[in-house]
């Protein structure tokens, strides 16, 4: 005959995250009498667990009796007579107030010795300083910890290079939308801009006049650049048309025909006659400027692409995107090398280094900077602007400059990311504060000039404080805790 089936009750299923809390709980119930709240410290363990770490550490611990205090008295008196020697003995007492050393004399006292190895009579001269530290008058918390007896090493970060802070000496306001993008002549007599009014306007550098108006594009122009071997000067917009100007004839001579939607960027090959843009079909397009032909369309971006750079080596491009990496292309093939995937939030800009070969990449979460060609991870600025970053733009002389959202433009020095200078701008009389927003950054070909451009429909040009010094500005910096150590 059949046993009888037991029925077994469901079991409601769990997920992993919920059982381990539930575990969390009862161990809580437990071991732990107040939720909430830690146990408190226990003197006696604390005072133990310090004993071994000095043990440990030294490996010379004796405990003082009255034998050891008379030896080291009568050495004094030996070493007194002698002359000054310095000593390595740490003496370590217990706590002033407790009543077993006043019963028992030095009990709780220890007296750390050098190392267990006998010196030389030669090494005693060449000791440079007494390591002895006698912490018997400082509390009780200081003397337990090791930190006051080891020595502390310096830390390794790079200290930075002090550099004059940047004030804005002119304004410029000529346009009669936002500024969107900027690019200086490889002359350096002039510069142009490109804004939401639809047009191009030409700006002498050393009086800040205007020399010239263009107009073609039907909508806001995005990106600017100047060719160094030829008279010609690109423009693109979100009227996803591309257009190459002739500065001799200050007219359109070629467009070039692809995108499927707005153009954010824009960049010239230093070696190759090859323009490459980006844009919010996600795709980096690689024209050949003469034929106006595309060589290559780079795919593999999840979202907008809107920041490009070149370099005459591999990798010669390099994008950054609203999905939130960086991609390194083969120009010879048209793939992707590597994608960095280190940020968080959309590379909104990117700017290499004029002369090392490293750039950095910036971003809402953080500004960080890669090495070339490989494009490991350096390090992060030690700063964040905590602004979605437009633009940024780096000069020979090692400053970084960033423009945010917010109308912040915070100056960097680029081999330590030390942040010494946080300058905000000022809109002009008749706009609102929401529009102090800095969307382009460029230095000129010398480095001693940067011009911004902004939501407030004018261009600023700053320059170093001449009148600064180190005494004035002093270098407020402090290497990170987590690279510093003991």
């Amino acid at each position: 005959m059949a046993a009888p089936t037991l029925e077994m009750e469901p079991i409601e299923p769990q997920s992993l995250k919920k059982l381990s809390l539930k575990s969390l709980k009862r161990s809580l119930d437990l071991f732990s009498p107040i939720h909430g709240q830690f146990a408190a410290p226990d003197p006696e363990s604390k005072k133990i667990r310090m004993s071994h770490k000095i043990n440990v550490e030294y490996c010379g611990i004796k405990t003082a009796s009255g034998q050891t205090s008379r030896q080291a008295n009568s050495g004094a008196a030996d070493t007194g007579n002698q002359g000054s020697v310095p000593s390595n003995a740490l003496a370590l007492t217990g706590p002033a107030d407790s009543r077993d050393s006043q019963k028992g004399g030095a009990q709780n006292a220890l007296v750390v010795g050098p190392s267990l190895q006998p010196r030389g009579q030669n090494d005693v001269g060449t000791a440079g300083k007494s390591s002895a530290i006698t912490s018997a008058s400082a509390p009780f918390s200081e003397r337990l910890t090791t930190s006051a007896i080891i020595e502390r090493i310096p830390s390794k970060w790079p200290r930075p290079v002090w550099h004059r802070p940047w004030k804005n000496y002119r304004v410029i306001s000529g346009h009669l939308g936002w500024v969107r993008s900027v690019a200086f002549d490889p002359s350096n007599n002039w510069f142009c801009t490109g804004s939401a009014d639809r047009t191009i306007k030409i700006w002498d550098v050393a009086s800040g006049r205007l020399k010239l108006t263009l107009t073609g594009h039907i909508e806001q122009i995005r990106g600017l650049a100047v060719s160094s071997k030829h008279t010609y000067m690109f423009s693109a917009g979100d009227d996803k048309q591309v257009k190459c100007w002739d500065l001799e004839q200050n007219k359109v001579i070629r467009s070039y025909h692809g995108h499927l939607s707005g153009v954010y960027c824009l960049a010239l090959h230093p070696t190759i006659d090859i323009l490459l843009t980006g844009g919010r079909d996600s795709v980096c397009r690689v024209w050949d400027i003469r034929t106006k032909m595309q060589i290559f369309a780079l795919s593999g971006h999840d979202n907008t692409v809107c920041s490009v750079f070149t370099r005459p080596t591999d990798p010669q491009i390099v994008t950054g995107s609203h999905d939130t990496t960086i991609k390194f292309w083969d120009l010879r093939y048209g793939k992707t090398m590597s994608t960095l995937t280190h940020h968080k939030k959309s590379v909104r800009a990117m700017a290499p280094h004029p002369k090392e070969h490293s750039f950095a990449s910036a971003s809402a979460d953080n500004i960080k900077k890669f090495s070339l060609p490989k494009g490991e991870f350096l390090h992060n600025m030690l700063s964040q602007q905590k602004t979605i970053i437009n633009t940024m733009a780096v000069n020979e002389d090692g400053v970084m400059a960033t423009g945010g959202d917010n109308g912040s433009l915070w100056f960097w020095d680029w081999r330590s990311g030390h942040n010494f200078q946080q300058a905000q701008t000022i809109v002009q009389p008749g706009s609102l504060d929401s529009e102090a927003g800095i969307y382009a950054l460029s230095y000129d070909v010398t480095g001693t000039r940067l011009v911004s451009c902004e939501a407030d429909k004018t261009i600023k040009m700053w320059k170093e404080d001449e009148t600064a010094t180190e005494q004035t500005h002093p270098l407020n910096f402090k290497p990170p805790k987590d690279i510093r150590r003991f």
